[in-house]
């Protein structure tokens, strides 16, 4: 298990105790990697069956360097993340490894409970996953704190979380593209974690960060081409934070590629709001109430 923090050392207990709950008989380690922070040696636990060992991130500061020294260390099959505010339900890692033993799968998630202000809203994760599906659509009813691999296919063959995306943004759905090219998914569609989003998430309303790294996310991925309607999804969340960093004329020719691509696409309506003068951060959170992102 590898928990990437930063200076949030009561959400970070949270997440260890839902981790050390878990009611998986066999061992589970956990590395938790300070990024850019402080490591606490009070969090060590010498204990073969629920042990905590810490370290600092090595690589590039943000996310997916902080991923990566932590899969550097490990030593186990299996690799798991979880966000240092998110909270796994009791069974997880149990239907996670027993499904991919059963099934051969190197990767695995599952459904999520969003939990935003004062409500709780169940996303139930789709199972049939494809490369094309995955195109069309990042699937976020499975977040990144769901994911479990093989720590062969994740760190040997993937060469783990990608250090290049802009501020680590969109590592899992860039990460989740590359894996399905190499196995199939094991999902459990029932949500078995709590995801908690809030004005502390690091990547909450940045939105210049946000268009960068969707640019070399489609760069990466030519793929998208064969994917109109996914890639004007991506143009479309491009477009909304090009209008709210004040480019308006880019994101109104953002909005013509979307309508190009499919003009059923509902975030090119969002985008031109936000040139208006409607504020992005306003419909994000409007949105957050219903389980939803942009």
């Amino acid at each position: 298990m590898v928990v990437a923090t930063r200076d949030r050392p009561e959400l970070l207990r949270r997440t260890i105790d839902s981790i050390q709950s878990q009611d998986y008989p066999g061992p589970v380690g956990i590395i938790i990697v300070f990024d850019r922070s402080e490591p606490d040696e009070s969090l060590v636990i010498d204990d073969a069956h629920r042990g905590i060992k810490i370290t600092t991130n090595v690589k590039t500061p943000g996310l997916a360097g902080a991923r990566n020294s932590g899969m550097a260390l490990t030593t186990t099959p299996w690799v798991a993340f979880c966000d240092d505010d998110d909270e796994w339900l009791p069974g997880k890692l149990t239907a996670q490894i027993s499904g991919c033993i059963e099934t051969g799968s190197k990767f695995s998630g599952t459904g999520t409970i969003i939990v935003y202000q004062d409500s709780e809203i169940e996303r139930i994760a789709e199972t049939n996953v494809t490369k094309q599906r995955l195109l069309e659509s990042r699937l976020q009813s499975m977040p990144s704190s769901s994911f479990l691999g093989s720590t062969d296919l994740l760190w040997n063959e993937l060469g783990g979380i990608d250090e290049k995306l802009p501020q680590s943004y969109a590592e899992d759905y860039d990460l989740i593209l590359r894996a399905i090219d190499r196995t199939t998914f094991f999902v459990v569609p029932e949500p078995q974690l709590r995801v908690y989003w809030h004005g502390a998430s690091f990547f909450f309303e940045r939105w210049r960060v946000i268009d960068e790294a969707l640019d070399y996310l489609v760069d990466k991925h030519p793929d998208f081409a064969q994917a109109p309607a996914g890639l004007a999804r991506i143009r479309g969340q491009q477009a909304i934070a090009q209008a709210e960093i004040g480019d308006r004329g880019r994101s109104l020719r953002t909005v013509r590629e979307i309508v190009g691509l499919n003009w059923k696409e509902p975030r090119s309506v969002l985008a031109l709001m936000v040139c208006a003068g409607m504020p992005a951060n306003w419909i994000l959170k409007v949105l957050h109430k219903f389980g939803k992102g942009i």
